[in-house]
């Protein structure tokens, strides 16, 4: 995806599977239906399942490279038929991933494995009827599957767990990085930038802008949609969305009102662009700012932007504040198996496996962006070594993966209007000027409201 996620999700689709009690499904999200090892397909045995992810609700490389996996996947299993599909419904790319399954789980066929974002892990696993994977076919499988000769890295390993158990395998994902256009830099009288900072990105920002006469910085994860990496940026100034047990919405501290107000000053001073994620997307790519922090899932369309309009891409890692430590969240999805048929969900389990192999990495890292979550392919010896050596922009997030922490999923049917509640209230402090204490203290005891229900 692009790893934000606009704020379009279907409430009322939650509030009619809640109503009917998930009947379908709802021993299965306990994991009692899954006590058994799925069994193996047998060699003649012809299955279909359906496919849904949302990479390919964007044209161009997103679909053409993950179906270029797909299609070769039915090459190699010849009696499993998949059919892919974006999620049902419309809506901006990875936006309505659950909704679009509630959709079709009412209507009854939903999909049997499908991509959903890790903010909806707590509501996947607990009321949406996502199977545990661990229960389905056995711990020493996932290992084996997440293993290999380039191996998960292991702060990517268990982000789709829960309560003890493997609901979904990590499949895409990125940190924040900073991307810029080093010519328009270098125009600037900027040649050797030093970015660690949001401090020295300020400096450099105004240097743009006053040559430009126009904003030259956005930063994704302070427009809605963007608050996976909001949660990095907090972290970083010691502040977290929510208490570790779970119970607190915490996004009123003293630490997090300090953060937006520190970025609402790069909106006072100028460089700041106040616009919404399809215009940040467009605003590097076309030239008209300098900066951008946001996914790597950019990488492959920014390439291209600047290779047509001639002009350098560069990158950095996510800057720090101050002496504080850049703490990066991760992005993205894993894939869940939905149905509760047990040769579907075998198919699945086969699909899952192959769309996160060294083979998957290799296409998806270097045709869109995404990180590489076995890394030991970028090694000598790797199948993206070569490119590796040859695309600096892969370094500054794989070097962030050392240092991941999740993105949270925030409890209860409630999750996406807490997000929403977050996301405006950034918005309101960092764009509009809104003022920063009673804004986020109140916006976190209305979430506390909705987490406490």
């Amino acid at each position: 995806m692009f790893a934000h996620r606009a704020r379009a999700l279907a409430l009322t689709a939650v509030a009619a599977v809640a109503a009917l009690g998930l009947s379908a499904c709802g021993a299965a999200s306990t994991g009692s239906t899954a006590s058994a090892v799925i069994p193996e397909l047998k060699p003649d045995q012809k299955v279909e399942i359906t496919f849904e992810s949302y990479n390919l609700a964007q044209a161009g490389t997103w679909t053409d490279t993950i179906m270029g996996l797909v299609n070769d996947f039915q090459k190699a299993h010849p009696n499993i038929t998949v059919h892919a599909q974006p999620p049902q419904g419309g809506g901006a790319t990875g936006s309505n991933t659950v909704s679009s399954v509630q959709t079709q789980l009412l209507a009854g066929h939903a999909p049997d494995v499908a991509q959903l974002t890790f903010d909806t892990l707590d509501f996947s696993a607990t009321q949406l009827g996502a199977q545990p994977i661990s229960d389905l076919v056995g711990q020493d499988a996932i290992d084996k599957a997440l293993g290999g000769e380039h191996p998960f890295h292991p702060n990517a390993k268990h982000l789709a767990d829960w309560n003890g158990k493997t609901y979904g395998i990590p499949y895409v994902f990125s940190t924040p990085v900073l991307f810029y256009n080093a010519t328009k830099l270098a125009d600037a009288g900027i040649t050797n930038p030093d970015f660690s900072t949001w401090d020295k990105v300020e400096k450099a920002a105004e240097a743009v802008t006053a040559k430009t006469g126009k904003p030259s910085l956005d930063i994704s994860c302070t427009s809605i949609g963007g608050n996976w990496c909001m949660q990095g940026l907090f972290k970083s100034n010691g502040a977290q969305v929510l208490s570790d047990d779970r119970k607190s919405i915490q996004f009123g501290s003293d630490a997090a009102i300090d953060t937006v107000t520190k970025l609402s000053g790069l909106t006072k001073d100028g460089v700041l662009r106040n616009a919404d994620s399809s215009a940040q997307m467009e605003g590097l790519a076309k030239g008209d700012t300098a900066f951008l922090l946001t996914t790597s899932a950019l990488q492959g369309m920014l390439m291209q932007a600047s290779a047509k309009g001639g002009w350098q891409l560069k990158n950095a890692a996510m800057p720090q504040f101050g002496t504080k430590q850049a703490v990066p969240t991760n992005s993205g999805s894993a894939l869940f198996i939905l149905s509760q048929d047990p040769a579907k969900q075998r198919a699945g389990w086969e699909l899952i496996k192959w769309m996160t192999s060294d083979k998957a990495y290799t296409e998806i890292s270097s045709k869109i962006g995404y990180l590489p979550l076995r890394p030991g392919l970028t090694q000598q010896g790797g199948a993206l070594y070569d490119w590796a050596q040859k695309n600096p922009l892969l370094a500054p997030n794989l070097a962030q993966l050392d240092r991941l922490q999740p993105w949270v999923s925030y409890p209860g049917n409630s999750y996406v209007q807490v997000d929403d509640i977050l996301g405006k209230a950034v918005e309101a402090v960092v764009y509009y000027g809104k003022d920063p204490k009673s804004t986020m203290q109140d916006a976190a005891k209305r979430a506390q409201d909705l987490i406490a229900h």
